[in-house]
């Protein structure tokens, strides 16, 4: 299959990888000349990684390596299979999905990467609403095993057939999910860094040593380690999304420590700050 995956940020450049590794035809696009190269410096940086811990072979890097295409043209995104990964706001991506659908016409499936804006809302403002469907990564997408198919109310159950196709071609875990607000995951684990917040905020603990907890209970990060992995920005784009979906139930309220971080630009790995500074 030819997957055409939008936008060369973190996912973007994560599920392109592992399309390429499975053996799909890739193009990846974004307007960004940076950060195209960006992403292909990351992508061979994961595949040198994978030879290092014996998971990859060189034959298969190459391979990975020839199935990639990066381009900031869209008129080079003709493909079997579309997957955006693009900023979480419906005006960016109805106005990207439909330049696509131009290039692409009604054979086309258009999957969104989203982690919260309705499958349904999308589909409603698209031109060929059937084939629209979820396909929704976990960051960081190289490597997280889980990826949820969404299907929107008006998506075509052949559609979703060939998402979870392609989902298991790519060697990860699939969960079917209704499109309701955050899906699974997201509306699960909301309250995972959303109650961290609060902890922070009424000076509870420090923020490390609510981590340290967390790990000590099981889990392999804590909440604040994973917002910076995750991007603190989108992380809090996420919670503001599902706040408004839920009719702004106090659970889901973003939180202010947590907006200033992201008001400063501190976003985590990606800015070498955010809860915690990194080189």
């Amino acid at each position: 299959m030819k997957v055409g995956v939008i936008g060369a940020g973190v996912m973007g450049r994560g599920i392109a990888q592992v399309s390429a590794m499975a053996g799909h035809k890739v193009v990846l696009f974004d307007i960004n000349h940076e950060v195209l190269e960006a992403a292909k410096t990351a992508v061979t940086k994961n595949l040198n990684k994978a030879i290092e811990l014996g998971k990859l072979s060189e034959e298969g890097k190459r391979s990975a390596e020839d199935n990639m295409q990066y381009t900031n043209s869209i008129a080079d995104v003709r493909v079997e299979l579309i997957i955006e990964a693009i900023v979480e706001r419906l005006d960016v991506k109805t106005k990207v999905l439909a330049d696509l659908a131009e290039i692409n016409g009604e054979s086309t499936i258009y999957a969104s990467n989203t982690s919260s804006i309705p499958l349904t809302q999308i589909a409603a403002n698209f031109v060929y609403p059937k084939q629209v469907v979820g396909i929704h990564y976990f960051n960081p997408a190289h490597i997280m095993k889980l990826v949820e198919v969404i299907s929107a109310e008006q998506t075509s159950p052949e559609v979703v057939k060939v998402a979870l196709e392609y989902v298991k071609s790519v060697n990860k875990t699939c969960v079917v999910a209704k499109d309701a607000p955050g899906f699974i995951v997201n509306r699960v684990a909301r309250h995972f860094y959303v109650e961290g917040l609060k902890i922070l905020e009424e000076d509870v603990a420090s923020h490390d040593v609510i981590d340290d907890l967390v790990r000590a209970s099981g889990f392999k990060m804590g909440p604040f380690q994973l917002m910076d992995l995750i991007g603190v920005e989108t992380n809090l784009s996420v919670t503001e999304s599902m706040y408004k979906l839920f009719n702004y139930d106090q659970k889901f309220r973003p939180n202010r420590i947590q907006q200033k971080k992201a008001q400063a630009g501190y976003y985590g790995r990606k800015s070498g700050k955010g809860f915690y500074t990194y080189e």
